[in-house]
C-alpha cells in the first residue's frame, strides 16, 4: 500500500559535493531524525557537533579498499528496499537487527567534473561512483516508503516539506524526488559510457547508447510558443561555444537563439584569427553574410553588405575579441546577440546602451577540426554521427577544367568552401576578395539555390548603383555535386569565373565539359557538406 503521508524517522547521508550539508544535517536532527554517515560526511558532521551513527555501526564492517566498499551491504541496502506494509520484509528486517531507512541524501562523486577537467584515466576511473548509485536506485524504487535527495538544491525543499507534513513527506514529494533521483543516474552512467567509447577507441555502431547532460537553463518555450524547452550541457570537456559562454547582458537567450548562435559560432570558427579578422551574420540557422577583413569592422561591413536585409534580427558571430569600432557600427542594426571569444571594456559599454542586445564571450573558439557527434530524434529512435570535421585546408584541390584558377580565385574558393560547409542544404555560396556575395540555402533542387544566390548578388550590386551583378568575377562552391550542368550554367551566367564542389556525379564528364565550354575553372574537393 502506497501512503500519501510517510513520517521520517532516520536519514543516511553520504555526500560528495557537503554544500549545505551542516545547515541541512542540523535541520534534521532538530527535528528528531537520526542520522546515519560514512567516511567524510560523518566526520564533518561529526566535526560539527551534530550527533550521527557512522554506518560501520549498522554493517559491522569498516569502509575497505580506499572507500570502494562501505554501503554495499544487506544493513543499508535492506534498511532502504524494505516495505513497509510487507509482513515477510518487516520480519526479515527484525531477525537481521536491520533498522529502516526513511531519507537517503546523496550526490555522487563528481566523474562529470573530473573528465572535464582533463585528468588522468587513473583518476576518471576511481571517480566513478558505484555505492552512492545504488543506494540512490533502491530508495527511488522504493519511493512509497522512502525519500531520495540527490541534489542539494532541494535541501529547502525537503525542509519546507517536512514543515508543513509535520515530520512527514508527502508522496508527490517522494515521487518527484525519486523520478529527479534516477534522472541524475542515467546522466550518470550516460557520462561514464560515452567517455569510455572516446577514452578505450570503441569503434562501430554501439549496441546501446546513453546521453545524458545538467539542465543550464529552462527556456520560455521552444521553436513556437506552444513548445516547452530548456537547454542542457552535456558532460566533459565542453565544445566552446554557447555552451562555455558568459551572457554579459540582454534577455535570456530562447530555443532560437541558441541554435541560430550556435550555427553562426560554428561557421566563424572556420576562419583562423591569426590569417585575418572574420564576421559571420547568420539568421535562421543560415549564414547570409561572411566576410574577412583587415579589422572586425571592415569584416563586419562587407558580411553585411551581402545581405542587409537578412542581417536585420540576426545573429553576429566574431573570430576576435570585439573592439569598440566594430561594436559601434553593429548596433546601428537590430542585432539579437553578438557572440565573440572576448570584448573590451569599450566594447562591452557601447553594448550596455542596447539592453535588449544579448552580448555572448565564449573565450575562445571551437575547433572545427575536432571530433564529436550530432543527435537528431526522429519517430521513435535517434539519428547518431560524427559531427562534419572535415576542412578545406585539410583537402586536396584537383583541377578538372582545361583552366587552372588564379591563386586569388583559389583563395576565394578556399573562403566559399568554409561557408558551404554551414549552409543548409542545398547550398550555393557565390564569394569575393574575401567575401560572400551571394548565398543560396535549402532548396529542393540545387539548380533553385544557385538562381537564388545569383539574385541575392544582382540584388546587391543594385543597392549599390552598380551595372555588373556581384557575382561577376565571383567563386561559387556547391556543398555536393552539380547533377547537372544547369546549376553551374547559372552561375556562370551570372558572371561566375571558378567553381569549388566535392565532384562524384556520374554526370561529372558532362559539368566539367559545361564549365571548360564557359571559361570556367573548377575544382573537385572529394569531400561533400551536406548540411540538413
Amino acid at each position: 500500500m502506497t501512503h500519501d503521508h510517510v513520517r521520517v524517522s532516520r536519514a543516511l547521508l553520504s555526500v560528495s559535493d557537503k554544500t549545505g550539508l551542516v545547515d541541512f544535517a542540523r535541520a534534521l536532527d532538530a527535528r528528531g531524525i537520526a542520522l546515519v554517515s560514512t567516511g567524510g560526511t560523518y566526520r564533518t558532521l561529526k566535526d560539527a557537533g551534530i550527533p550521527v551513527v557512522e554506518v560501520a555501526e549498522l554493517t559491522g564492517f569498516p569502509e575497505m579498499m580506499d572507500g570502494r566498499v562501505k554501503t554495499l551491504h544487506p544493513a543499508v541496502h535492506g534498511g532502504l528496499l524494505a516495505i513497509r506494509d510487507n509482513p515477510e520484509h518487516q520480519a526479515a528486517l527484525a531477525a537481521h537487527g536491520i533498522d529502516a531507512i526513511d531519507l537517503l541524501v546523496v550526490n555522487l562523486y563528481p566523474f562529470e567534473a573530473t573528465i572535464a577537467a582533463g585528468k588522468p584515466e587513473a583518476d576518471c576511473i576511481e571517480n566513478i561512483d558505484i555505492g552512492g548509485p545504488a543506494m540512490i536506485r533502491a530508495a527511488a524504487k522504493n519511493h512509497a516508503d522512502v525519500a531520495v535527495v540527490t541534489d542539494v538544491a532541494d535541501y529547502a525543499t525537503v525542509l519546507d516539506a517536512l514543515t508543513a507534513g509535520d515530520g512527514t513527506l508527502t508522496l508527490a514529494v517522494r515521487r518527484a524526488l525519486a523520478q529527479k533521483a534516477y534522472t541524475r543516474t542515467a546522466a550518470y552512467d550516460a557520462a561514464i559510457s560515452n567517455w569510455m567509447a572516446a577514452q578505450f577507441a570503441v569503434e562501430g555502431p554501439q549496441p546501446y547508447r546513453a546521453f545524458g547532460g545538467s539542465l543550464a537553463q529552462g527556456l520560455r518555450y521552444g521553436e513556437n510558443p506552444h513548445q516547452a524547452a530548456a537547454f542542457y550541457r552535456a558532460p566533459g570537456v565542453p565544445r566552446v561555444g554557447v555552451a562555455t559562454a558568459r551572457q554579459l547582458q540582454g534577455k535570456e537567450l530562447s530555443f532560437n537563439n541558441f541554435n541560430d548562435t550556435d550555427a553562426a559560432y560554428e561557421c566563424v570558427a572556420e576562419f583562423d584569427p591569426s590569417r585575418g579578422a572574420a564576421v559571420v551574420i547568420v539568421k535562421h540557422a543560415n549564414p547570409c553574410g561572411v566576410a574577412e577583413g583587415a579589422s572586425l569592422l571592415d569584416a563586419y561591413e562587407r558580411a553585411l553588405a551581402c545581405d542587409p536585409v537578412s542581417a536585420f534580427g540576426g545573429i553576429v558571430a566574431l573570430n576576435r575579441a570585439l573592439d569598440g569600432e566594430a561594436a559601434r557600427r553593429i548596433v546601428e542594426i537590430f542585432t539579437e546577440v553578438i557572440i565573440a571569444p572576448e570584448a573590451t571594456e569599450e566594447a562591452i559599454a557601447i553594448l550596455a546602451a542596447k539592453k535588449n542586445l544579448r552580448l555572448l564571450l565564449a573565450g575562445g573558439l571551437p575547433d572545427p577540426r575536432a571530433p564529436g557527434e550530432t543527435v537528431r530524434t526522429l519517430a521513435g529512435g535517434l539519428l547518431v554521427q560524427g559531427r562534419d570535421a572535415m576542412v578545406v585546408d585539410d583537402m586536396p584541390f584537383r583541377v578538372v577544367t582545361k583552366r587552372a584558377p588564379s591563386e586569388a580565385e583559389a583563395a576565394d574558393m578556399r573562403f566559399a568552401y568554409r561557408v558551404a560547409k554551414h549552409v543548409k542544404s542545398n547550398a550555393i555560396v557565390y564569394a569575393k576578395d574575401g567575401a560572400t556575395v551571394g548565398i543560396g540555402a535549402g532548396q529542393m533542387s540545387r539548380v533553385d539555390s544557385s538562381r537564388i544566390a545569383a539574385w541575392k548578388a544582382r540584388e546587391g550590386a543594385d543597392r549599390l548603383g552598380l551595372a555588373d551583378s556581384l557575382a561577376k568575377g565571383a567563386v561559387v562552391a556547391s556543398d555536393a555535386f552539380f547533377p547537372f550542368a544547369d546549376g553551374l550554367l547559372a552561375a556562370a551566367e551570372a558572371g561566375a569565373t571558378a567553381v569549388i564542389q566535392p565532384g562524384g556525379s556520374m554526370r561529372d564528364p558532362e559539368v566539367i565539359a559545361a564549365a571548360d565550354e564557359a571559361g570556367l575553372a573548377m575544382v573537385f574537393t572529394g569531400h561533400r557538406h551536406f548540411r540538413h
